[in-house]
């Protein structure tokens, strides 16, 4: 259903080349830098379980060789305590690693999501015109979590590996420096299979990260839209085209786990050969009396412990790879970059001042404007028009003709690609961003409730409002009347996205939301189009309050909600063809008159057949 080449970007796994990015890593130790000591510290409880590690084999060739030397005299109870001790160490440092590990893990994947969910609410509108909201979601779950889990448990494997290795080697060293040159020969080889594996495994990888967006994405559409597919019985082709997307993510989970399969299984091979050479050459010098027995068996304990680590480090090099999939993916929407944001110099005029100037806006002039989708066709052009204080202007056209463009330049939502849009003589791109848009008052058509209270949805407005304030604004919108008859009043909880509210309730709280934030600005985008009649005369009737002392800008469905504005825009194709009151549009006889005429002649037939099959018998 998703084509992940409409809504991916610069980091698209398809194009990258399998290596290892230094330099991404290094980006991301930025949200591991604020807990330095506790990573510190987990090093050091990792470095405190390798030379556990170590120092067992050291007690088992002691106590071994004691006992071949001594026979019954031997005295056990020094190596006894060396092991009970070393157990304890090793208990201790492991109970230490585990806690810190968890810790450094849940800490940077609450700073990854923390920073992702910041830089989400600064992106402009474009962002989101291009990418699913579960696409999103897989980004702040999935692979937030597999990095954070290898911050934490994949600096404990390095570094217990690292150390593991070298302790082993120096053992090896002092008791047979030519056993461990036997052993340590393998490791080319071991460095060549990496080498040969590494690309294979990371491009699956990206694969699968990508796979899993998009079937999130698809999950995530098919559960807020199950209402319409339950109406025109499209489960089949649901089912159908998710399957696709999890047959997908199934081969390429596939494809991953055979390289990384294939993978471990010649480090094991590779140690195994080692392991045999060892101890095939240790079991001659053994003989010849050149070793003790002690040390044979501590040296093939220690080329075990030699390659322990290396296997450890083959499936952490394995998730650093897949790792890496996430990361690309969780940056690309942590240093994303708004592409409508305030210019630099504009940022610093704004540094120490408060979100909103004082003064009211008296004028909003939009001079020569003209808009397009990123490279596409123009959907506004020449567009010429003056919103003033204390003035209610209407916008109405067909479908397409760029109503609802134009309301969106109006909130900045996309800057014009030509033109300027002046607040009081001054071009709003030289005003700080936030600013302008904590001027403005917007109510959708498809309003948002969130999940909650009427009185916590109300003071989503205005957050330090008081409850006669919140009281006030449902009652200057005629929304106490449904208030009062629900559980609780304004403190009935809406459930999710309002669901417990019909259509015209949620556009009545987002009204009084839009009251309770007392804004310059104030925008309706066809406001009333998907309510009742009696609600839209209650809005009608409380519009005069919402507008008084304000700038308007209403985009109409219903022509009758217009006729009492001061001028009326009529657009079509992108531009603006006819403009003036309701009464001279009339006289006029042009496009107006015609919508005008059309939609009351579509309203009075749907009037007749209502009564028509009212009066039918049963």
């Amino acid at each position: 259903m998703y084509d992940d080449d409409l809504y991916d970007d610069g980091h698209d796994a398809r194009h990258a080349d399998g290596r290892l990015r230094v330099g991404l890593w290094w980006r991301l130790a930025d949200f591991a830098w604020p807990y330095r000591r506790s990573i510190a510290a987990l090093a050091g409880f990792a470095v405190l379980t390798a030379a556990a590690d170590v120092s067992f084999p050291l007690i088992t060739r002691g106590l071994i060789d004691s006992i071949a030397e001594q026979g019954s005299d031997a005295a056990l109870w020094p190596w006894a305590l060396a092991y009970a001790g070393v157990t304890l160490l090793l208990c201790g440092s492991i109970g230490g690693f585990v806690y810190l590990g968890g810790r450094i893990r849940t800490h940077i994947a609450h700073d990854i999501r923390q920073a992702a969910f910041k830089n989400v609410q600064q992106l402009s509108f474009a962002f989101f015109d291009r990418r699913p909201v579960g696409w999103l979601m897989a980004r702040m779950t999935s692979d937030c979590e597999r990095l954070s889990n290898v911050f934490a448990w994949g600096i404990l494997d390095l570094v217990w590996g690292v150390s593991v290795m070298i302790g082993a080697v120096i053992a090896m060293a002092f008791m047979s420096p030519q056993l461990m040159l036997v052993v340590v020969a393998i490791v080319p080889l071991l460095a060549l299979a990496s080498a040969r594996f590494k690309r294979r495994i990371l491009t699956t990888a990206r694969d699968v990260r990508r796979s899993n967006a998009m079937i999130t994405a698809s999950f995530n559409e098919s559960v807020t839209g199950v209402l319409t597919t339950r109406a025109f019985n499209r489960e089949e082709d649901n089912h159908a085209r998710f399957g696709v997307l999890a047959d997908n993510m199934h081969d390429a989970s596939v494809r991953n786990l055979l390289h990384s399969a294939l993978y471990l299984p010649v480090v094991l091979t590779l140690a195994s050969i080692a392991m045999g050479l060892a101890l095939a050459l240790g079991g001659i010098q053994l003989a010849g009396g050149l070793i003790t027995a002690g040390t044979l068996v501590a040296f093939l304990t220690y080329a075990r412990h030699f390659f322990d680590p290396v296997e450890q480090l083959a499936s952490l090099f394995a998730e650093l790879q897949m790792a890496q999939a996430s990361a690309e993916r969780v940056l690309s929407l942590v240093d994303a970059v708004p592409e409508v944001r305030d210019r630099p110099d504009v940022a610093a005029r704004a540094a120490g001042r408060p979100t909103a100037a004082p003064q009211r806006i008296e004028r909003i002039e939009f001079d020569d404007v003209a808009f397009a989708y990123g490279s596409g066709i123009p959907v506004l052009q020449d567009i010429d028009l003056t919103l003033e204080r204390d003035r209610i202007t209407a916008m109405v056209g067909h479908t397409g003709s760029g109503k609802s463009t134009l309301a969106s330049l109006l909130c900045r939502y996309y800057d014009p690609v030509r033109g300027e849009v002046r607040v009081d003589g001054t071009d709003y791109r030289e005003l700080p961003l936030t600013a302008w848009q904590a001027r403005l008052g917007v109510v959708l058509q498809t309003p948002h409730v969130f999940s909650g209270t009427i009185r916590e949805n109300v003071r989503y407005g205005r957050l330090d409002a008081s409850d006669a304030e919140v009281d006030a604004a449902l009652e200057a919108v005629g929304a106490m009347k449904f208030v009062h008859g629900l559980p609780g009043g304004a403190d009935f909880d809406v459930g999710e996205a309002g669901g417990r509210l019909s259509s015209g309730q949620k556009q009545l709280v987002s009204l009084a939301r839009v009251m309770l934030a007392d804004p310059d600005v104030v925008i309706l985008d066809e406001a009333t189009s998907s309510i009742d009649s009696e609600t839209e005369f209650r809005i009608q009737r409380a519009m005069r309050t919402l507008f008084a002392g304000r700038i308007a800008l209403v985009i109409a469905h219903r022509l009758s909600t217009i006729r009492d504005a001061d001028e009326i825009v009529v657009l079509d194709g992108g531009r603006i063809i006819e403009r003036g009151d309701h009464a001279n549009l009339l006289d006029a006889e042009g496009a107006y008159a015609s919508l005008y005429q059309a939609q009351r002649a579509t309203d009075a037939a749907r009037a007749g057949d209502w009564v028509q099959v009212r009066a039918e018998p049963a």
